[in-house]
């Protein structure tokens, strides 16, 4: 006890770190029944969710937007196109297969684009204006010119082409070992309205950095929802009488304080858990329909796609919101297996399918949940590590750094790119090797951007988006108020 107090880390500044971390992890049941209570004075025209889509591993989006005019598309087919059955070009415009022609409201002068062959179901929400396209977007420090960039005279992020680093500041702006990200941030300052922090931030793929805040906590869920403690309901070894032994055993707290605080973020677990499984509403028939199968490209067969499960579970709890008391949520949903350095023109397609079923599924659902369309209200954001290599490594690419992105939703200013499309080739001024992009949007404009349709403040932009100060445009337009 002498030792334990002497040291600088007491039992009281222990006890308030396990506070910090696990006080918002699951709220106290009387919360829930007042968020219950309060159900029916939430309006659903002031909801709003973000849902970043991570596509883990660094996506190739030379593959997945391409510049289609003559001299672009030449280039694409000069440095694509290694002659190798294992090419990873892909068939050009008017042919069967071909990529597929998209407009943007705002011409680029002497350039024309197209999506990947197996994005159809995105160039249709494209084209019905409620999906953008950002180009060339990266983790920045600050704007940044080549010669800048090969000088070393500005600052750059740290750990550049490193996954878990990238990921790591794709998603807080810092390298690996951050301990909050800029979603969580958010769901700081715009989350306050809402009746039950413990729902402000809820990934549906597991741990991320992405979700925690300063003072939110994510809550993960599985397919099923909210993972509950086993053992508490029905058989346990084999007898009805062990779950209310279990119970006993997790409500007897001791004199000890940390015994106590352990019985105290266990019965708020089971609290939290009770609350969003009573305000889910189920999957299938009755309830958020299941999503259609989605089929393979390369060999026809038809099975699940988990991120349109992984959406489908977003849309359950969105459709909860009054029952949990939420105004304001931030959502987390993965799709991984980016990192094609082989084999990159098959796993590609297939990837890019699962990419197009999934935000088709979720748009199609949030315009009839529960009768009311919310796709004004939800808007899904695509992130990844970072983009790839022009330069072909002859059976796929290697990592880059700045890549265009999707937004989708009722509230997006749709049917356009925005940012300068950069030039197709090597050797350009955006090009730091191998026609790895220089970025010239930077992941905090772009979160910015986001957050500012999501309620924060122009004032409050900087305690989110710490080097949002460095870049002159906050707000990159592709969002209505």
């Amino acid at each position: 006890m002498d030792h334990m107090q002497n040291s600088p880390f007491s039992r009281r500044r222990f006890l308030a770190s396990m506070l910090s971390v696990a006080g918002t992890t699951a709220a106290p049941f009387a919360l829930n029944l007042a968020a219950m209570g309060n159900a029916a004075a939430q309006s659903a025209d002031d909801y709003k969710a973000m849902v970043c889509l991570f596509m883990a591993g660094g996506n190739d989006a030379f593959n997945t937007v391409l510049a289609t005019d003559s001299t672009s598309w030449n280039e694409y087919l000069r440095l694509r196109n290694t002659g190798a059955a294992d090419s990873i070009h892909l068939p050009g415009v008017g042919q069967t297969g071909g990529v597929l022609p998209i407009v943007p409201a705002t011409a680029q002068t002497g350039r024309a684009f197209a999506l990947h062959p197996q994005l159809g179901p995105l160039k249709d929400l494209f084209d019905s204006g409620r999906a953008a396209i950002v180009a060339n977007v990266g983790t920045l420090i600050q704007p940044a010119t080549l010669a800048q960039y090969k000088a070393g005279s500005v600052a750059l992020p740290p750990k550049l082409f490193s996954h878990n680093d990238q990921q790591s500041t794709w998603q807080s702006g810092s390298p690996e070992g951050a301990s909050t990200g800029w979603g969580g941030r958010i769901g700081d300052v715009a989350g306050t309205g809402n009746a039950n922090a413990t729902f402000t931030a809820i990934s549906a793929a597991g741990n991320t950095v992405f979700l925690s805040g300063r003072q939110v906590r994510q809550f993960q869920v599985g397919q099923a929802g909210a993972v509950p403690i086993r053992g508490l309901s029905g058989n346990l070894f084999g007898s009805t009488a062990g779950a209310g032994a279990l119970q006993a055993i997790i409500n007897e707290a001791g004199s000890d304080l940390i015994e106590q605080e352990h019985v105290a973020v266990v019965q708020r677990a089971i609290s939290s858990q009770s609350a969003l499984s009573g305000a889910m509403l189920p999957a299938g028939a009755g309830g958020v329909p299941n999503p259609t199968p989605y089929v393979n490209p390369n060999t026809g067969v038809a099975g699940v796609n988990s991120l349109a499960v992984q959406l489908q579970t977003v849309a359950r709890i969105i459709a909860g919101r009054g029952a949990l008391g939420a105004k304001r949520q931030v959502f987390y949903v993965t799709l991984g297996s980016f990192d094609t350095h082989d084999n990159q023109k098959v796993l590609h397609a297939d990837l890019m399918a699962r990419l197009a079923h999934a935000l088709a599924y979720f748009d199609t659902t949030l315009a009839a949940l529960q009768g009311v369309d919310l796709r004004r209200q939800v808007t899904t954001f695509t992130a990844s590590d970072f983009g790839r290599t022009f330069s072909s490594n002859g059976d796929g690419t290697d990592h880059g750094w700045g890549a265009h992105h999707f937004v989708v939703g009722g509230a997006v200013k749709g049917r356009d790119i925005y940012g300068a499309f950069p030039t197709t080739g090597l050797g350009h001024e955006l090009d730091v090797g191998s026609g790895a992009l220089l970025p010239t949007t930077s992941v905090d404009q772009y979160g910015a951007t986001l957050a500012k349709w999501f309620g924060v403040a122009d004032s409050q932009l900087a305690s989110v988006f710490p080097n949002i100060g460095n870049f002159s445009r906050r707000d990159l337009g592709f969002m209505t108020v």
